[in-house]
């Protein structure tokens, strides 16, 4: 299964900052030590056209020369540095690149990703640009490129398991029935003011594997059932902040419920032969190790649902 990372830009974090960025290159590291059925690449940046097709001009201008104001990298949570850009925009690449290969061998990911905060015209919430919204825009254009009128156009459907709504993502895709996106996360977790998704569960502070699972797998019949078919790509935020080690999740899953959470949805993405492209999303561990772990359990189950998508039909 292709892996593709974008940590070799590093953030300027001020000391004691709550951002992982160590996260991204252990998790690289642990992979490369043990890569089973993964092959590793480095991502490319997407292009200013590509981003483009989600964020307004005005603010790739303010991103990419610096001219963010001060409230507005507060929201972000970054100061602005060059690195900051070509961190942002490698890590879109990653899911562009991803999504590629997803839709050529079934399952791909991005070792970082899950930038579900950032809308239109601002980022938010660690989240520069929306990496799946440019993707999926991105993959939708290519598609119509290839098959014209032919076919219909590519069908979309985003599963942001993350323990924050996907807010920006919603946004986006608000009122365009080509994206049905799905979010379940903590009721009252961050964003404070959220969006309306196609499907929104919100999750009690708390919340453990036995009702985390049950409410999964009633949204997910839900999903199916509202679903207008053939969709043609998914793509998967594995946030690992639902767990009951991470310091802003509030949820109680234990690691081998995350791992349930993921082989269930794998398994019906595979079942009806949808291609993922996988985000690895939050986590925020109060050991980062643990985090870790977890989203390499996460890429395991992946590839492993990777394998059994090139089984013959």
């Amino acid at each position: 299964m292709l892996v593709f990372h974008s940590d070799a830009h590093s953030l300027a974090l001020p000391p004691g900052h709550r951002f992982p960025q160590d996260k991204y290159r252990m998790l690289r590291a642990a992979l490369e030590a043990d890569p089973g059925l993964i092959r590793l690449q480095a991502a490319d940046a997407a292009s200013e056209g590509e981003l483009a097709l989600v964020h307004s001009p005005s603010y790739l201008d303010a991103v990419q020369q610096g001219h963010l104001s001060a409230a507005q990298q507060r929201e972000i949570g970054f100061p602005w540095s060059p690195s900051m850009v070509e961190r942002s925009r490698r890590s879109v690449g990653a899911t562009i690149m991803a999504a590629r290969a997803a839709l050529a061998e079934g399952l791909a990911a991005n070792l970082a990703g899950g930038t579900h905060h950032a809308q239109e015209d601002k980022g938010s919430g660690y989240c520069v640009f929306n990496d799946v919204a440019v993707a999926a825009r991105l993959m939708q254009a290519e598609w119509h490129r290839r098959h014209g009128h032919s076919r219909p156009g590519l069908k979309v459907l985003v599963i942001d398991l993350d323990v924050h709504q996907g807010n920006g993502t919603a946004a986006i895709f608000s009122g365009d029935n080509s994206v049905f996106t799905f979010s379940m996360h903590g009721e009252k977790n961050f964003p404070f003011r959220k969006a309306a998704s196609d499907l929104d569960v919100e999750l009690p502070d708390g919340c453990g594997d036995e009702a985390y699972l049950a409410a999964l797998d009633r949204a997910l019949a839900q999903v199916w059932q509202r679903l207008e078919p053939p969709t043609g790509l998914a793509f998967y935020l594995a946030g690992a902040d639902p767990h009951e080690g991470d310091r802003l999740g509030r949820l109680k899953l234990t690691t081998a419920g995350l791992r349930e959470r993921d082989r269930r949805v794998f398994e019906a993405l595979r079942e009806r032969r949808i291609p993922v492209a996988l985000s690895m999303a939050g986590g925020y561990g109060h050991d980062v190790a643990v985090t870790v772990a977890l989203q390499v359990s996460t890429l395991r189950e992946a590839a492993h649902s990777w394998s059994a998508w090139q089984a013959p039909q």
